[in-house]
């Protein structure tokens, strides 16, 4: 086979490989969150594929090495590849029981282990099919590996930065099966080698293009958005999702609620949205606030609205849109700023009376924004007397998580109380951590009373949320201060995730999440 047409194949190879292990977290991800076991999992099915594929192929290679077996590998490869989008829901319908590790590996395993195999089959075959000269073999095996890796970097860049934001998880896995089928003709019709029979390798050409016509078909009605789902978006940083279900409106960001809103008049319906709003009764005059996290904007119209100059930090352009477009957010109630917040923190020169970090999901805490350094920047950042708040999501009051971050805030703060808003006090929900200089009091009056709000439904859940949160303040026990050097915030992150994302299954509908 001409060498240039097999390094050809070798890279486009290549690059699927790590196409592939980069796409299994936006396929995967908004189900199961985008964790440290997505991770794990991921790149394991990965290195275990590989490794099976390499000795496998070696084998089938020795056996007689020729295009046609190369094109056996890329095609069946190319078409497992294009039915990736259409496994997903039936295989996440069927491990919904299980435990969420086993669940992550049966479907990490079941989605990315045969394509991959196949795939580390394809060098070992390249490898025969290029080896002319015994002499030479060591120099073309360095050749081949290095094209494939040299691709695999290429396109791990290009999956990131480019595609994905462009194409989409699905549309992406579209292109990515359709090259490892044309690859597969290629190979299948490549001159050079042994003599090719052309009415064979036309009538197996016929089978593949077949074969991709009839998986590429149904795609069409797949690409439509389920009902319920009113968007779905790839940006750099997340799967975004926009879903409407028993009258509320939610924004999930790699599956997990991040806004959840009165779908009649997108009245927030969060309760730890309350529970931050007492922080603004902690000063006698609206001032300044930094939101470090925009999410859908709720937390932003609520500070707006009372009068509060508002500023926020989002790291992701893809979420201001659908705050804009879905949830009622006003772009002119608010100074934006598109970056990272830490690095805002650091940038900005600006003062705040209140800072919101609204930016930690269950599966997901940023660990730079939560370390010692972390919360000297933004004390740095605060007016005199001001208040930093964190919302955080723990199982129970007493979380190691929400020990952790308390002691990490003490150590540039006086003050720290945490504000729950579930009960009982064992169950999984959010905190908000409230840090500052001054004591933090709040004049009953502001409080509410929740007898004289029950003609407003909206109204008498915000007071109540409201006294539930201030009435249950606590100081948290003291925990393991986090630094930029030493923080294993993924591991707590990860064992609440658990929990949350079987909550998650009876609060969202599954098809609103795997469809």
């Amino acid at each position: 086979m001409n060498r240039g047409v097999l390094y050809l194949i070798v890279s486009i190879s290549g690059a699927a490989v790590l196409a592939l292990e980069i796409l299994g977290t936006r396929l995967l991800g908004p189900f199961f969150g985008v964790g440290l076991f997505l991770w794990s999992a991921l790149i394991s099915t990965a290195l275990a594929a590989l490794s099976f594929g390499y000795w496998l192929g070696g084998k089938y290679a020795d056996g007689g090495p020729s295009g046609r077996r190369l094109a056996l590998l890329l095609g069946s490869a190319g078409i497992y590849v294009l039915l990736l989008p259409l496994m997903k829901s039936p295989l996440i319908v069927a491990t919904d029981q299980l435990e969420l590790r086993t669940a992550i590996l049966c479907v990490s395993g079941l989605l990315f282990f045969p394509p991959l195999a196949l795939l580390g089959g394809v060098t070992p075959m390249a490898v025969r099919l290029a080896a002319s000269d015994v002499s030479r073999i060591g120099r073309t095996t360095g050749e081949l590996f290095a094209i494939s890796t040299l691709a695999s970097v290429l396109a791990a860049l290009a999956t990131g930065f480019v595609l994905i934001p462009w194409l989409g998880t699905s549309r992406l896995l579209l292109a990515i099966g359709s090259a490892l089928v044309a690859a597969a003709i290629l190979a299948r019709l490549a001159p050079g080698g042994a003599r090719v029979d052309k009415r064979a390798a036309r009538r197996e050409v016929g089978v593949m293009l077949g074969i991709t016509a009839l998986v590429i078909g149904p795609r069409v009605e797949a690409e439509r958005l389920p009902d319920g789902v009113l968007a779905a978006v790839s940006s750099p940083y997340a799967e975004l999702r926009v879903v409407e279900h028993d009258q509320q409106r939610e924004l999930l960001i790699d599956g997990g609620i991040h806004t959840l809103v009165r779908a009649s008049d997108l009245a927030p319906r969060q309760a730890y949205l309350m529970a931050a709003e007492l922080a603004l009764d902690c000063f006698a005059d609206a001032g300044d606030v930094l939101l470090i996290g925009l999410g859908g904007g709720a937390a932003a119209r609520l500070f707006a609205e009372r009068g509060w100059r508002v500023t926020a930090v989002e790291i992701d352009p893809f979420v201001p849109p659908l705050a804009q477009q879905y949830f009622g957010w006003s772009p002119d109630s608010t100074e934006l700023h598109i970056e990272d917040g830490r690095r805002h923190l650091q940038r900005s020169r600006e003062r705040y009376d209140f800072i919101l970090m609204d930016a930690f999901g269950s599966s997901s805490i940023p660990f730079h924004l939560v370390t010692q350094e972390c919360f000297a920047e933004a004390k740095a950042r605060l007016a005199l007397g001001g208040v930093l708040a964190l919302n955080i999501e723990t199982v129970g009051w007493d979380d190691p998580l929400a020990r952790a971050l308390a002691s990490t805030l003490g150590t540039s703060f006086h003050d720290v109380i945490a504000l729950p808003t579930v009960e009982p006090p064992d169950r999984l929900g959010n905190i908000i951590l409230l840090a500052s200089d001054r004591e933090l009091h709040i004049r009953p009056e502001l409080l509410g009373d929740p007898l004289e709000a029950l003609t407003d439904a909206q109204r008498h859940w915000r007071v109540v949320q409201r006294l539930h949160a201030w009435n249950n303040r606590f100081e948290p026990q003291i925990g393991r201060i986090l630094t930029d050097d030493w923080n294993p915030v993924e591991i707590p992150a990860e064992r609440i995730n658990r929990v949350a994302r079987k909550e998650l299954r009876k609060l969202v509908p599954l098809r609103l999440l795997a469809g």
